[in-house]
């Protein structure tokens, strides 16, 4: 599970929904009261910013005409965690050739 922090018009459908899916699993986790800390502290997800980045991705979904018919649960927000987006970027394009595609095809425009 992680929080990519890039723009979610950079990121294809496979790892735009995962993400969406991640969001969801990790209020779940939040609401169980189980421990963040290791996606935390390896820089893979910030709490605070959890409900803002969910937002972004069902715009996305909408966008390319996904369904979207999860809302959040609520959860408490605490400032908690800080990801890399440079890495989180750099990460992404290597491993996945459809987000490489859809980021590069976005900063010739």
């Amino acid at each position: 599970m992680r929080m990519w922090n890039v723009s979610p018009k950079q990121m294809c459908n496979q790892h735009l929904l995962g993400e969406h899916v991640e969001c969801h699993m990790f209020v779940g986790c939040l609401n169980k009261d189980m421990s963040l800390k290791g996606y935390l502290n390896n820089g893979l997800l910030e709490i605070h910013n959890l409900r803002k980045r969910h937002d972004l991705i069902a715009k996305e979904m909408k966008i390319r005409n996904m369904k979207h018919e999860s809302e959040l649960e609520d959860f408490k927000v605490v400032k908690a965690g800080k990801i890399n987006s440079k890495i989180s970027h750099d990460d992404l394009i290597k491993r996945c050739k459809d987000c490489r595609s859809l980021m590069w095809n976005t900063q010739k425009k």
